[in-house]
């Protein structure tokens, strides 16, 4: 089986999922992992968990446990552009003969005993094996949806970090926040150390009731055990001025921490990260780092996708700025729709604004997703290869009556890329949002490297 192989059949195992067996088929994870030798007996770490911020709090944390001196195995989710993404040591995706190796070994122990597993019970299973044969202890591992039925909560990552709770898969996990709460943090076991971001009453409620449910765990809450400032100052690098963060948690304080990625959300997502490694400190797992080798690996953290602006882009012959996040509901775009503004003012043309790509999978709030940003922008609506993607033309349809500028439609990326270009003219700015895969498939075209 080579790589292409492993691909194949995990595109094929996302676009037909027969979801009256998925129940089971979540079920036999455990089995499959007994059937492997347990390659998960070895690992500890984090698994985190929430609506929104769970891709930039692993970045950080896997660059705060590898100031440690330890090796940091992580499993972000979903992937941009390549399935290998999900594997990562110290920050690094594995080749993709290392994951076709890996891969074979777990789908040859589901053929063998007849245990059919989800897509996510796949990759969980897949990293787990990688991280035995590269002698990987430290693990940092970020859930799908949900919480409780997360496939990598089968890994037995005993410190479990809530980065916050928004309305979002609401057909899967709930219409309130008290119910996707209860979803995400079901993920915590007896004996657990949890790491609660900043959330909302109505779920901060319900995640106290879930934890009261539990026996043996410490929680550490965000604005009480757990506390944070940010604040800007001169750059050391010539390169203007930088933010610095102070995180106290219970364990120690962390002064003067660099916080590369940008945003205000970032600042919490930093703290969080920083908090979860001191509970690793505290169960044992890791020893404590060195304050100037922690800042040194948090200010070279890197998390593509997330407002990741790509100055100097090319489609053919357009040359102009593309700015990349992957906020796929309304909170995460209301999130970042300061920067993004904020991207466009520097942008020195009043005349042209710019021109939004957008995809979004079906059942998601386009209208809300939309409305934080300028309703004047032009706006290409499109389709991924997924398919759970919405139909554009359907997306343009209840966007009509919402007042917006020019709205076109487009058959796939690179089309919605051209359309966009042209529209935005040379040297503008497009700003490519709405879906993570949206983004991945983007930045294939733009012909920058997985990473």
């Amino acid at each position: 089986m080579d790589y292409q192989d492993c691909v194949d059949l995990l595109a094929e195992l996302h676009g037909n999922v027969d979801w009256p067996l998925r129940e089971a088929r979540q079920a036999n994870l455990p089995r499959l992992l007994e059937a492997l030798g347990h390659p998960e007996r070895g690992l500890r770490g984090m698994l985190v968990v929430g609506t929104n911020g769970k891709g930039s709090t692993c970045a950080f944390a896997v660059s705060a446990v590898s100031a440690t001196g330890a090796r940091a195995g992580s499993m972000p989710s979903p992937h941009l552009q390549e399935p290998r993404e999900r594997i990562r040591v110290d920050g690094v995706p594995v080749t993709r003969a290392e994951y076709a190796s890996a891969f074979a070994e777990v789908y040859r122990a589901a053929e063998r005993y007849d245990l059919p597993v989800m897509a996510t019970g796949l990759y969980a299973a897949t990293a787990a094996v990688h991280f035995r044969r590269a002698g990987v202890r430290l693990a940092v591992a970020e859930a799908s949806i949900g919480g409780s039925r997360a496939a990598a909560r089968e890994l037995g990552m005993d410190v479990k970090v809530v980065t916050g709770i928004g309305l979002d898969h609401v057909g899967l996990l709930g219409d309130t926040l008290a119910a996707i709460t209860r979803a995400k943090v079901e993920a915590v076991r007896d004996g657990d150390h949890v790491v609660l971001g900043r959330l909302a009453p109505e779920a901060a409620a319900a995640a106290g009731q879930v934890l009261g449910e539990r026996t043996g765990v410490s929680v550490w809450r965000m604005d009480r055990e757990v506390r944070y400032t940010a604040r800007t100052a001169a750059g050391s690098d010539g390169r203007g001025p930088a933010t610095l963060v102070d995180v106290t948690t219970p364990r120690a304080v962390h002064r003067d921490l660099p916080c590369p990625l940008p945003g205000a959300h970032q600042h919490h997502n930093l703290a969080v990260a920083v908090a979860a490694m001191d509970a690793m400190v505290e169960r044992g797992h890791i020893r404590a780092p060195e304050g100037e080798r922690l800042r040194t690996r948090l200010a070279a953290t890197r998390w593509p996708g997330r407002l990741e602006l790509v100055a100097d882009a090319r489609l053919d012959d357009w040359a102009g700025r593309v700015l990349l996040d992957g906020a796929t509901n309304p909170q995460g775009v209301a999130t970042v729709a300061p920067e993004i503004v904020r991207h466009a003012e520097a942008d020195g043309r009043p005349g042209r604004p710019p021109v939004l790509v957008f995809s979004a999978f079906e059942q998601k709030d386009v209208r809300g997703m939309l409305a934080p940003l300028p309703s004047h922008w032009p706006l290409v609506l499109t389709r991924t290869g997924s398919h759970e993607c919405a139909d554009p033309a359907t997306m343009r349809s209840h966007l009509a009556p919402a007042g917006r500028g020019p709205c076109l439609t487009a058959e796939d990326t690179r089309s919605a890329l051209h359309r966009a270009g042209e529209l935005a003219g040379p040297g503008g700015l497009i700003v490519v949002i709405g879906s993570l895969r949206l983004v991945g498939e983007a930045r294939t075209e733009l012909a920058l490297p997985p990473g």
